[in-house]
């Protein structure tokens, strides 16, 4: 790139999630006539991530006062209504129900109720005997109701993101090289040999985008380890009027294998999380030496082995034995039995692992010369995604101001 260099776009996007389109969306709106393109591997829109979750709205309710998943989800939630209502969307405003099945888990529940209501959200507290007004064949000592989380096709949300942003949307178009001048932009070449030009490089490239902020030149501090979620989907759909979540477990990121009743009416039943044998790693069979060997020189991943091996290994027993997965179900639904789980489509989770094994337990953006990184974007990603889509947006109209300045 020269001085008279010709831009593609003032702003390159990497990844067509929900996280990047959004962002897109964000850019136009806010700054009207700002060129944008998104570079998208895959075939069309949300393949990953954004299409292979369970399509809940979440309320906010899990997440500490004050952080930006907190604060994103909770706004996140009613935008991403509205936005459904305006174009006309699948959606439901379902409610659900945290249930506590052992003695153990009453203080942890009593929590949330103070969380949820720290974090502005509604939260009716149940006793055992009112589970039954909402789930009839849901057991348990008690419960709450949380009457904001609700469900959406998240793929056609980001499909209609893609066509209101204006942006221009490359598929097919995986990033190899990064190549980045400080005083000029950036230059992206793909796998086809296309190379890109812009201002602003934007990384929302999920379960890549450590990899891509490397190749920017940006070391990230983190490394992407993918957990895989395991889903099945439930025969007897009458057994699950909504929604019925268990009671989290504060020090991992992950909520525990629930019941969802999707927009679709059939009911999914997961997910666990099992380590991942590639970044798109959706079954056992999916291995990538390449990829599981950048997991295994990371320190974090060990440090993360040793302190929660325990954990891991109850989700590695529900992943290979489907009695143990029921066993799990059953402690909320006793009426479920092996015959009524089918197996249904896996998703991966990018999970950002520092250095100390620490999980990242929050959203994570950060900025390089003329380049915004989005580093830990997992769920509530998707419920979040208006409020993120425009954070992201305002850092990197900032980065291309002063670019032009």
């Amino acid at each position: 790139m020269g001085a008279g260099t010709a831009y593609d776009g003032d702003v390159l996007v990497v990844g067509g999630g929900i996280v990047g389109l959004s962002t897109a969306y964000a850019i136009t709106r806010a700054a009207p006539g700002t060129r944008v393109t998104v570079l998208e591997k895959e075939p069309a829109p949300a393949r990953h991530q954004t299409g292979r979750n369970s399509g809940v709205i979440h309320s906010g309710i899990y997440y500490r006062p004050g952080s930006l998943k907190a604060r994103y989800a909770v706004r996140g939630a009613a935008e991403m209504v509205k936005f459904c209502a305006e174009y006309d969307i699948p959606h439901a405003v379902t409610g659900k129900l945290i249930v506590a099945t052992g003695r153990d888990e009453l203080p942890r529940l009593h929590a949330l109720v103070q969380r949820g209501r720290e974090n502005g959200i509604p939260v009716q507290e149940l006793s055992g005997a009112q589970i039954a007004e909402y789930e009839p064949e849901v057991r348990g000592l008690a419960a709450i109701h949380v009457r904001t989380t609700g469900i959406c096709d998240y793929g056609a949300v980001a499909r209609q993101l893609a066509e209101a942003s204006g942006a221009e949307i490359r598929y097919g178009a995986e990033v190899v090289q990064v190549d980045r001048r400080a005083g000029l932009g950036v230059a992206v070449r793909t796998a086809r040999g296309d190379v890109v030009r812009a201002r602003v490089l934007v990384n929302c490239a999920g379960l890549h985008c450590d990899r891509i902020a490397r190749l920017t030149g940006d070391e990230p501090e983190v490394r992407i380890v993918p957990f895989r979620g395991e889903y099945y989907e439930l025969a007897r759909t009458e057994l699950v009027r909504g929604l019925v979540y268990p009671v989290p477990d504060p020090a991992f990121p992950f909520l525990g294998v629930h019941l969802t009743r999707g927009i679709d009416g059939g009911v999914h039943v997961g997910p666990n999380a099992v380590p991942a044998l590639a970044r798109e790693g959706y079954g056992w069979g999916v291995v990538r030496p390449g990829e599981v060997a950048q997991t295994l020189t990371w320190p974090g991943a060990w440090r993360m082995g040793r302190q929660h091996w325990r954990y891991g290994l109850g989700e590695l027993r529900r992943s290979v034995s489907k009695g143990a997965f029921v066993a799990a179900v059953r402690r909320m639904l006793p009426a479920v039995r092996e015959e009524d789980l089918v197996r249904a489509g896996a998703g991966v989770r990018a999970q950002a692992v520092l250095r100390d094994g620490g999980l990242v337990d929050d959203f994570l953006i950060r900025e390089g010369e003329r380049a915004v990184h989005v580093l830990n974007a997992p769920s509530p990603a998707a419920t979040a995604s208006l409020p993120i889509g425009r954070e992201v947006a305002r850092r990197a109209l900032a980065v291309l101001e002063s670019a032009r300045g």
